[in-house]
């Protein structure tokens, strides 16, 4: 009987001064536990957010009952998956406390602190770690990157509030009360930074420029045959199968370039020698105000797949969109989301804000379902990942902030019972917070925000 020998999880393949990690491989985990010993699955945390609350109605399920097979529509993308899902109602905000004037500079801030800025610093960055740095700080050491931070849209958002701090309205990660963490809007750095490849002009790349070698792969594929030959059929096929996943993200990146070139040239006069004279014009695609924003959140979507499967990193956040400024005309209007969601129960408008509510989780579910599509060990790699998508309001019409809409999606590595609606958990968000960092292993100190407690709903089977 041939013998398949053990190589360590960190095996990578190297090549043109870039590394590729590996997705885990039956091979790996065992070679220095020992035959019988099980080698226990990293746990990743993810979250999405979404501002200015949902249509309620079309978001929160009848009921337990008709949770998996009757879902409201804004979960229609994800009825593939709810058995992978948990929902909660009845998750509080944090109170807008003294800063009543300012729900959008709270709704991104406090989503992930469960923490309002401190009132006597106003103008500065005071608020609290952030719960997705507090996982960084401890499953990081264990990563090529202690997290990865994703938008779609720049965070520069100018506005005031109740005198705070611009940053509030656009960076949900803290690195400490007085840091923020920026967020990557390029997927081309995002796929850069997880292939340790730096920009050769010393800055950020633009989109136009590819310093990432278009040849990479090609150039380590001798390295992966050699390994191919020392694995088992089964990983051979997991192999084969994430190197493609890799090109694949490389050409949707390289394809959103060329489009933006294109869209340049064609603003400055100059035609493509590419197209014809009858082609239609290619669509420029912008970062907020794209024809094609579901393009760019997908491509960003599979960046935190991949990280994820390489494990590069073990904490990812995802802004969808920021408070203020943001329109999907792939719906078919223009109108803002937030002046939108100030409908006051006008049919029409309610109807756009709930389209723009299912939009941004079908996105969500665009990621899940890849994740539930991937191997990994003895299941897929959402088992062993909690995601979370969710909103700093409850209603955008209102402000309202006592029932926050959140999506679960993953089991944590058994951490957490799926394919359940609780129409009536009492908690806020720093315990949900608590909950979700103690079900991916993160030793904690102290309570996250607000918090006073952990939900034992969400792992046990009531």
């Amino acid at each position: 009987m041939n013998k398949i020998a053990s190589i360590d999880r960190r095996t990578c393949l190297k090549g043109a001064g870039a590394a590729l990690g590996l997705p885990l491989l039956d091979a790996m985990g065992w070679a220095e536990a020992g035959e019988k010993a099980a080698s226990k699955l990293p746990v990743r945390l993810g979250f999405m957010y979404m501002p200015h609350g949902v249509i309620m109605d079309q978001f929160w399920p009848a009921d337990a009952e008709s949770f998996l097979t009757s879902p409201p529509p804004a979960l229609e993308s994800l009825r593939p998956v709810l058995d992978q899902c948990l929902m909660m109602k009845g998750i509080a905000g944090v109170s807008n406390g003294p800063f009543k004037g300012a729900p959008h500079a709270l709704e991104l801030s406090t989503w992930l602190t469960a923490t309002l800025p401190d009132p006597d610093k106003r103008d500065e960055i005071s608020i609290s770690i952030s719960a997705d740095q507090i996982a960084a700080g401890a499953l990081g050491a264990f990563t090529t990157l202690p997290s990865l931070e994703l938008a779609t849209m720049p965070q520069t958002w100018k506005e005031n509030q109740a005198g705070l701090n611009e940053a509030y309205y656009s960076h949900c990660s803290f690195r400490s009360p007085t840091q923020a963490v920026p967020a990557e809007i390029n997927p081309r750095n995002v796929l850069n930074r997880l292939f340790n490849k730096q920009d050769q002009s010393g800055g950020h790349a633009s989109t136009g420029i590819s310093p990432l070698d278009r040849n990479m792969l090609d150039l380590v594929i001798g390295g992966a045959r050699d390994l191919r030959r020392s694995l088992s059929p089964t990983d051979q096929r997991k192999l084969d199968e994430y190197l493609d996943s890799v090109r694949s993200v490389e050409r949707r990146i390289s394809a959103i370039e060329m489009r933006q070139k294109e869209a340049a040239m064609e603003k400055a006069g100059v035609r493509s020698s590419r197209r014809h004279e009858s082609d239609s014009p290619p669509i420029e695609i912008k970062i907020p105000e794209g024809d094609k924003r579901s393009e760019y959140m997908q491509v960003m979507c599979d960046l935190n797949v991949l990280a994820f499967q390489i494990d590069t990193t073990r904490v990812c956040t995802y802004i969808g969109s920021t408070p203020n400024g943001v329109s999907y005309p792939e719906l078919g209007f223009t109108d803002k989301h937030h002046s939108t969601t100030h409908h006051n129960n006008q049919p029409e408008k309610v109807g756009k804000v709930a389209a723009i509510t299912a939009f941004n989780i079908d996105q969500f579910a665009y990621m899940v379902k890849k994740m539930h599509s991937l191997r990994e060990g003895d299941g897929t790699l959402l088992d062993n990942c909690i995601m979370m998508w969710g909103s700093g309001l409850e209603d955008g019409n209102k402000h309202t902030r006592e029932n926050l809409p959140f999506i679960l999606a993953g089991r944590g590595g058994g951490a957490i019972n799926t394919g359940r609606f609780l129409p009536d958990v009492k908690g806020n968000q720093g315990d949900l917070l608590t909950t979700l960092l103690a079900c991916a292993g993160v030793p904690l100190d102290r309570p996250v925000g607000i918090a006073t407690k952990q939900l034992t709903e969400i792992s046990s089977n009531a």
